[in-house]
């Protein structure tokens, strides 16, 4: 009987072990070597900017021939060469792309209305009434972008409005999915004129509640050539086409549609409001 016990425990043995070994064999997907030396040379933070869902995947694409070492955005300049000598390949170039505001309303242009008291994030804001703001789309200014940044790209200025660092942004896109605005948006830094404002209420009403709000006056359109278009109440830049950036600007009377240069300065045209209060606006009901 033992002997039948030993010798039913060894085949069962035998028989799993052969089992395991043609599953093995059948199953075995090779993975390139390189893949692993690649992912070691990356930044491996998975911010996913690259578009691809995290740094293992960019390094499968980069063995692949399918990406070069410049389309990874966080990489430092010599990273991307060492990738680019290891794998015998160009650097690449690849325009970089940051995160842009599409509001200029911070607490010395734009009124509240209310008081808000509560959890201290925009998404929980957003959940009374739409926030305290009196502009519905404007941002309400409790940071959450700034919170969620894994590379302290966004800080909050002292008109509790954000402010993106363009050499730290990495285009990695928490800013856009945890605003509850849709405020944030990604963007090649040669995208340099920008509607710094989401209102679509037509006419100068809004500028009682906002001094910098879009008034859908339509004279960027007029002066910015074909690439400046009116949408819902919104000048809508086509980058594709022609852009005479410095015409677009000039006589919008807020200072809604702007200049970004290359230094972080905001350009305004002649035409625009000046801005010099610095103290929060007091609240008023709408």
């Amino acid at each position: 009987m033992t002997l039948l016990s030993v010798a039913t425990l060894f085949g069962l043995t035998f028989l799993l072990a052969s089992v395991l070994i043609i599953a093995h064999r059948k199953l075995f997907v090779y993975e390139d070597p390189r893949i692993e030396q690649l992912e070691q040379m990356l930044p491996n933070v998975n911010c996913g900017a690259c578009g691809y869902p995290g740094c293992h995947a960019f390094a499968e694409a980069l063995v692949a021939n399918k990406v070069l070492p410049g389309g990874c955005n966080v990489n430092t300049a010599e990273g991307r060469d060492r990738i680019a000598r290891f794998l015998g390949v160009d650097p690449g170039a690849q325009e970089k792309r940051i995160a842009r505001l599409a509001c200029a309303g911070g607490n010395n242009v734009a009124r509240r209305h209310a008081i808000y008291q509560g959890a201290k994030n925009c998404r929980a804001a957003t959940l009374v009434a739409g926030g305290d703001k009196t502009c519905a789309w404007g941002c309400l200014g409790m940071g959450d972008c700034e919170q969620v940044c894994q590379f302290d790209a966004i800080q909050m200025n002292s008109h509790s409005l954000p402010v993106v660092d363009e050499n730290l942004c990495t285009a990695c896109g928490d800013c856009v999915e945890v605003c509850p605005k849709d405020l944030f948006s990604i963007h090649p830094v040669s995208h340099s004129l920008w509607v710094a404002c989401s209102n679509h209420e037509h006419g100068d009403e809004i500028t009682q509640y906002c001094t910098v709000a879009c008034t859908a006056c339509g004279k960027c359109a007029m002066d910015g050539g074909e690439s400046v278009v009116m949408e819902n109440n919104l000048p809508v830049v086509n980058y594709n086409l022609p852009i005479q950036a410095q015409h677009a600007i000039q006589r919008c009377p807020t200072g809604a549609i702007v200049n970004l240069a290359t230094d972080g300065q905001i350009i305004k045209g002649e035409m625009a409001n000046k801005i010099v209060r610095r103290d929060p606006l007091e609240i008023i009901a709408r």
